[in-house]
């Protein structure tokens, strides 16, 4: 294996030039920077990057913890923060919890600075007291409520969901249906308050349904449930795409046309949501937006070593209508 005095050799130039060419200095002599790359090149010369990074004081890893990388949300949002983690030199490792809080309260308990830099984590059922004493910076996603002097970053999901409720009004629906109440999920609780506000609002009844999951196969089962009820929902809010999408294929099966007999909308926009038939409304939250944030927050406490109170991000997101809703 070559080392930097192999290519200082080949280059004509001394370690301490191949050195700065390696690690990216400026101040090379053009001819000098051109003779060591040539040099580097011939050689294979590879960096010891844990070395590079030890000296540093960084590991060049920031850990990702979510409940599922097989809901697209999540995928979505992984590339995202893949991204934009590499703009500061950053790979990224990435655990998923299945949502147990076991599994959740071991991940974060087990980051630390001699594995990673800091953390992005999507908490679902962990308590304060599992997280209170992180051992590098950790900056949570989503809505989960948790009390904790940490910085957070997600979406109104309350104003999200009411958006969505109203949108379903203003199209005359009169028996609109939830899909996704669950117990331990922060994001469905707030969803779920987005939902009773605008039902009430409205002066309608709430008609909700569980969804213990977040997958098709849950949404086709809960809108088995209310179609199989006495007097079935005219449009139905769900609190995920994949449900949605779940639901409008038990509507297809049932002989119900969508829109037109029954509008169904969801939440995420994942990119699957915008190529069904049909189209699907949803809510759409800017995930680059909220990848960038986390990503630049973990970077100004772990590498700038920044003091500052804990940050709330509010991320925008947007309605996008599509064909589910209106014919």
């Amino acid at each position: 294996m070559a080392t930097l005095k192999d290519v200082a050799v080949l280059a004509g130039v001394s370690v301490k030039t191949v050195s700065n060419v390696v690690n990216g200095y400026e101040f090379v002599k053009p001819e000098n920077r051109r003779r060591v790359e040539d040099a580097l090149n011939a050689t294979g010369y590879r960096p010891n990057l844990g070395a590079r990074n030890l000296r540093r004081g960084r590991t060049g890893f920031i850990a990702l913890v979510v409940p599922e990388l097989s809901i697209p949300y999540f995928g979505e949002l992984a590339g995202g923060i893949i991204a934009a983690a590499a703009e500061h030199d950053w790979s990224v490792l990435i655990e998923q919890t299945q949502g147990d809080r076991a599994r959740e309260r071991k991940v974060i308990t087990d980051l630390g600075p001699h594995m990673v830099d800091g953390a992005i984590v999507s908490p679902q059922a962990v308590v304060p007291d599992d997280i209170a004493t992180p051992g590098v910076p950790v900056v949570l996603l989503g809505e989960h409520p948790l009390p904790l002097p940490l910085d957070h970053v997600g979406i109104d999901n309350v104003t999200a969901a009411r958006t969505a409720v109203h949108h379903l009004i203003d199209l005359g629906r009169t028996r609109i249906a939830v899909i996704g109440q669950h117990p331990t999920r922060g994001t469905a609780t707030q969803r779920l308050a987005g939902y009773r506000q605008a039902i009430a609002e409205a002066g309608l009844t709430e008609i909700v349904a569980p969804a213990l999951r977040y997958h098709h196969s849950d949404g086709a089962l809960a809108m088995t449930e209310l179609l199989d009820r006495p007097e079935r929902p005219d449009a139905v809010f769900c609190f995920n795409d994949m449900l949605a999408l779940g639901a409008v294929r038990v509507a297809h099966d049932r002989g119900l046309r969508v829109p037109d007999d029954i509008a169904i909308a969801g939440f995420d926009n994942t990119e699957h949501s915008a190529y069904s038939v049909p189209s699907l409304t949803t809510i759409a939250p800017d995930k680059a937006a909220l990848a960038r944030a986390a990503v630049d927050l973990v970077h100004r406490r772990a590498i700038d070593k920044e003091d500052f109170p804990p940050q709330d991000v509010s991320i925008p997101f947007a309605l996008e209508v599509r064909e589910s809703t209106t014919p």
